[in-house]
Protein backbone atom coordinates (compact mmCIF):
# COMPACT_ATOMS: atom_id res chain seq x y z
CA UNK A 1 0.00 0.00 0.00
CA UNK A 2 1.00 3.38 -0.61
CA UNK A 3 1.45 6.46 2.11
CA UNK A 4 -1.38 8.95 1.81
CA UNK A 5 0.73 12.48 0.68
CA UNK A 6 -0.22 15.82 0.10
CA UNK A 7 -1.31 15.52 -3.23
CA UNK A 8 -3.88 13.48 -1.74
CA UNK A 9 -4.96 15.40 0.79
CA UNK A 10 -5.18 18.60 -1.59
CA UNK A 11 -7.34 16.21 -3.91
CA UNK A 12 -9.75 15.35 -1.36
CA UNK A 13 -9.98 18.72 0.18
CA UNK A 14 -11.17 19.76 -3.19
CA UNK A 15 -13.96 17.28 -3.63
CA UNK A 16 -14.70 17.44 0.44
CA UNK A 17 -15.38 20.78 2.10
CA UNK A 18 -14.82 19.90 6.06
CA UNK A 19 -14.18 22.16 9.24
CA UNK A 20 -10.82 21.91 10.56
CA UNK A 21 -12.84 21.15 13.63
CA UNK A 22 -16.32 20.01 12.31
CA UNK A 23 -16.38 17.61 15.25
CA UNK A 24 -16.01 21.06 17.54
CA UNK A 25 -13.71 18.60 20.01
CA UNK A 26 -11.80 19.98 22.59
CA UNK A 27 -8.06 19.93 22.58
CA UNK A 28 -8.19 16.89 25.15
CA UNK A 29 -10.79 14.98 22.98
CA UNK A 30 -8.23 15.74 19.74
CA UNK A 31 -5.70 14.17 21.94
CA UNK A 32 -7.90 11.00 23.25
CA UNK A 33 -9.00 10.65 19.86
CA UNK A 34 -5.50 10.84 18.25
CA UNK A 35 -4.50 8.26 21.00
CA UNK A 36 -7.18 6.52 20.05
CA UNK A 37 -6.77 6.21 16.40
CA UNK A 38 -3.26 5.43 16.64
CA UNK A 39 -3.75 2.84 18.92
CA UNK A 40 -5.87 0.87 16.68
CA UNK A 41 -3.27 0.47 13.83
CA UNK A 42 -2.66 -1.95 11.94
CA UNK A 43 0.77 -2.09 9.86
CA UNK A 44 0.26 1.74 10.00
CA UNK A 45 -3.05 1.53 8.53
CA UNK A 46 -6.60 2.29 9.86
CA UNK A 47 -9.44 -0.53 9.53
CA UNK A 48 -12.48 0.93 8.08
CA UNK A 49 -14.77 -1.53 10.80
CA UNK A 50 -12.45 -0.04 13.40
CA UNK A 51 -12.94 3.45 12.46
CA UNK A 52 -16.31 3.37 12.81
CA UNK A 53 -16.45 1.93 16.48
CA UNK A 54 -13.60 4.61 17.24
CA UNK A 55 -16.19 7.76 15.70
CA UNK A 56 -19.43 5.73 17.72
CA UNK A 57 -16.86 5.78 20.65
CA UNK A 58 -16.40 9.51 20.95
CA UNK A 59 -19.77 10.19 19.45
CA UNK A 60 -18.75 12.34 16.29
CA UNK A 61 -19.88 11.76 13.14
CA UNK A 62 -17.69 9.02 10.94
CA UNK A 63 -16.88 11.81 7.81
CA UNK A 64 -15.14 13.47 10.98
CA UNK A 65 -12.72 10.66 12.31
CA UNK A 66 -11.95 9.75 8.07
CA UNK A 67 -10.79 13.77 8.37
CA UNK A 68 -8.69 13.42 11.40
CA UNK A 69 -7.20 10.23 9.91
CA UNK A 70 -6.12 12.11 6.62
CA UNK A 71 -4.53 15.29 8.64
CA UNK A 72 -2.57 12.57 11.03
CA UNK A 73 -1.50 11.22 7.47
CA UNK A 74 -3.24 7.95 7.73
CA UNK A 75 -5.04 5.87 5.18
CA UNK A 76 -7.98 3.88 5.64
CA UNK A 77 -7.95 -0.22 4.67
CA UNK A 78 -10.69 -3.25 4.52
CA UNK A 79 -13.80 -0.86 3.63
CA UNK A 80 -16.54 -3.16 4.08
CA UNK A 81 -17.76 -2.55 0.88
CA UNK A 82 -14.23 -4.26 -0.61
CA UNK A 83 -13.48 -0.82 -2.66
CA UNK A 84 -9.89 -1.21 -1.67
CA UNK A 85 -9.54 -4.36 -2.62
CA UNK A 86 -6.25 -4.56 -5.19
CA UNK A 87 -7.54 -7.69 -6.96
CA UNK A 88 -11.38 -6.89 -8.03
CA UNK A 89 -13.27 -9.81 -9.40
CA UNK A 90 -13.66 -9.87 -13.03
CA UNK A 91 -17.85 -9.69 -13.13
CA UNK A 92 -17.55 -10.06 -17.02
CA UNK A 93 -16.46 -13.38 -17.25
CA UNK A 94 -18.71 -14.54 -14.21
CA UNK A 95 -22.35 -15.64 -14.25
CA UNK A 96 -23.77 -13.77 -10.87
CA UNK A 97 -27.44 -14.87 -9.74
CA UNK A 98 -28.70 -12.84 -6.73
CA UNK A 99 -31.44 -14.37 -4.63
CA UNK A 100 -33.97 -11.29 -4.47
CA UNK A 101 -35.72 -9.77 -7.18
CA UNK A 102 -36.93 -6.67 -5.13
CA UNK A 103 -33.08 -5.76 -4.11
CA UNK A 104 -32.17 -6.11 -7.35
CA UNK A 105 -35.43 -3.97 -8.38
CA UNK A 106 -33.88 -1.40 -5.97
CA UNK A 107 -30.41 -1.40 -7.40
CA UNK A 108 -31.30 -1.04 -10.71
CA UNK A 109 -33.47 2.06 -9.65
CA UNK A 110 -30.73 3.91 -7.70
CA UNK A 111 -28.39 3.19 -10.63
CA UNK A 112 -30.93 4.99 -12.86
CA UNK A 113 -31.13 7.91 -10.55
CA UNK A 114 -27.38 8.10 -10.03
CA UNK A 115 -27.57 7.93 -6.48
CA UNK A 116 -26.06 5.08 -4.39
CA UNK A 117 -23.85 5.85 -1.70
CA UNK A 118 -21.66 4.79 1.42
CA UNK A 119 -24.51 4.68 3.24
CA UNK A 120 -27.66 3.57 1.27
CA UNK A 121 -25.80 0.27 0.77
CA UNK A 122 -25.68 0.28 4.85
CA UNK A 123 -28.99 0.82 4.92
CA UNK A 124 -30.10 -1.88 2.05
CA UNK A 125 -27.96 -4.23 4.28
CA UNK A 126 -29.72 -4.17 7.10
CA UNK A 127 -33.15 -3.67 5.42
CA UNK A 128 -32.45 -7.12 3.62
CA UNK A 129 -30.12 -8.68 6.29
CA UNK A 130 -27.74 -8.98 4.09
CA UNK A 131 -23.54 -7.99 4.80
CA UNK A 132 -22.94 -4.36 3.03
CA UNK A 133 -20.10 -5.93 0.87
CA UNK A 134 -23.14 -8.50 -0.53
CA UNK A 135 -24.90 -5.33 -1.89
CA UNK A 136 -21.41 -3.68 -2.96
CA UNK A 137 -20.62 -7.12 -4.85
CA UNK A 138 -24.58 -6.68 -6.81
CA UNK A 139 -23.76 -3.15 -7.56
CA UNK A 140 -19.91 -3.97 -9.29
CA UNK A 141 -21.67 -6.89 -10.69
CA UNK A 142 -23.37 -4.58 -12.56
CA UNK A 143 -20.70 -1.96 -13.14
CA UNK A 144 -22.30 1.02 -10.91
CA UNK A 145 -20.23 3.04 -8.33
CA UNK A 146 -20.95 3.84 -4.61
CA UNK A 147 -20.02 6.97 -3.82
CA UNK A 148 -19.37 9.14 -0.66
CA UNK A 149 -17.73 7.02 1.58
CA UNK A 150 -19.03 7.65 5.09
CA UNK A 151 -15.55 8.31 6.44
CA UNK A 152 -14.55 10.59 2.96
CA UNK A 153 -12.57 7.71 1.45
CA UNK A 154 -14.37 7.74 -2.19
Amino acid sequence: MRDFNEVDRKKKKARIKIQENPGNLSKESLSELESAVKASLKDGYLSCPVAWGIAKKYNIPRIVLGNFADRLGIRVTNCQLGCFKIEKTPYTLVTHVSADKKLLNIIELLKTKGSLNCAEVFELATQYKLKPITIANEMSSRDFKIHNCQLGCF
